[in-house]
């Protein structure tokens, strides 16, 4: 295919178009504000109740954030028939459970990524949600933004040709209080930054067919740093890396045989990418400004809502197969690395 003379524009629909949901956020921390603060900012979606662990920590959560319901379980927010979707946000080691929860209930889920700790258990979510008849999906918010649609497009075309490398990277600087220092929660990298590089190869090159990796344990009992190489039958090959220790620029290319794909900006979030001819003679700019999640969470949020309100059961912009393949990558890094995590704790309803 020749080097096209335009990028082609997003089809993702402004979010304050999407029908407006009832929603019920299971789980009180960092990510549930954050997409609290971004839906109400740029979308319709009615944020009407939180779940906790005890009423004290619900009432808390719904006087900061003006929710009208508070419930002092996770068992009676799933119970909570006047909502139209349950978002989990809490630790990844109880995804499991409290997305199990949600499904026997009846209701629509969003769950924060990665969807569980391992492809087994993500396995186990997805058959439930296929058995219940319900709307599931993972929050891996990067697929959902527009710039997305637009790879996703040049994708399609195969302007890239064939895609014989991925570089891709992710580091970020946590304190030590932080829970990814929490051997109890899954802690480390590779769950919290590494879904989305992983999830970008594997969206690539598939499940890879050979895979070598190293990590660097912390103190704390998790694991600090990691890199991997990874390759598909056809040899292509990636690479990924994250640690926990500072901040990297959070960059990625791919490298085909006609053209290459470069981030002018954090690849996973909202900002600028440059698709390039394989000679480096014709340059195509995807010009937005650099944003984060306030900007970024809202377009998932929108698409679980027309994707109910349409009676479909999963996100065009992350199928359920995408994620299984993510898990079963993520595994085959975990083994390779010696990463382990300890299994779902019992879930507090």
């Amino acid at each position: 295919m020749s080097f096209p003379d335009h990028l082609p524009a997003s089809r993702v629909p402004d979010p304050m178009q999407a029908p407006t949901l009832r929603w019920g956020i299971l789980g009180s921390g960092w990510i549930a504000e954050r997409f609290i603060e971004s839906a109400r900012a740029h979308t319709r979606q009615e944020i009407a109740a939180v779940g906790s662990r005890s009423q004290e920590k619900a009432n808390t959560f719904a006087r900061t954030w003006d929710i009208d319901t508070a419930h002092g379980s996770y068992q009676a927010l799933v119970a909570d028939d006047s909502l139209d979707v349950i978002y989990v946000a809490t630790p990844h080691n109880l995804h499991l459970g409290h997305v199990r929860l949600a499904l026997e209930a009846g209701c629509n889920v969003l769950v924060e990524k990665p969807m569980g700790l391992s492809h087994a258990e993500a396995t186990e979510m997805v058959a439930l949600a296929r058995e219940k008849g319900v709307f599931f999906a993972e929050a891996l918010w990067t697929y959902f933004l527009p710039k997305f649609d637009v790879i996703q497009q040049l994708l399609d075309t195969g302007v890239l040709g064939e895609i014989k490398s991925v570089h891709t990277e992710y580091g970020e600087f946590f304190t030590r209080d932080h829970r990814i220092f929490k051997p109890a929660l899954a802690g480390g990298p590779l769950l919290d930054l590494g879904t989305y590089p992983v999830s970008f190869l594997t969206k690539l090159l598939g499940i890879p067919d050979q895979l070598v990796g190293f990590k660097q344990d912390d103190p704390s009992g998790v694991h600090g740093q990691l890199s991997v190489i990874m390759a598909n039958a056809a040899g292509n090959q990636g690479t990924m890396s994250t640690t926990l220790y500072g901040l990297t620029p959070t960059n990625a290319a791919v490298v085909g045989t006609s053209a290459t794909l470069r981030f002018g900006s954090e690849f996973n979030l909202p900002g600028p990418f440059e698709l390039i001819s394989a000679d480096g003679g014709k340059r195509l700019t995807w010009n937005e400004p650099v944003g984060r999640h306030y900007e970024g969470l809202c377009y998932e949020a929108a698409e679980v809502a027309r994707s109910i309100s349409e009676g479909r059961v999963e996100a065009r912009s992350r199928p359920l197969a995408a994620t299984l393949e993510t898990m079963a990558t993520l595994d085959l890094i975990r083994a390779a690395t010696g990463i382990e995590f300890s299994q779902s704790q019992e879930v507090v309803v």
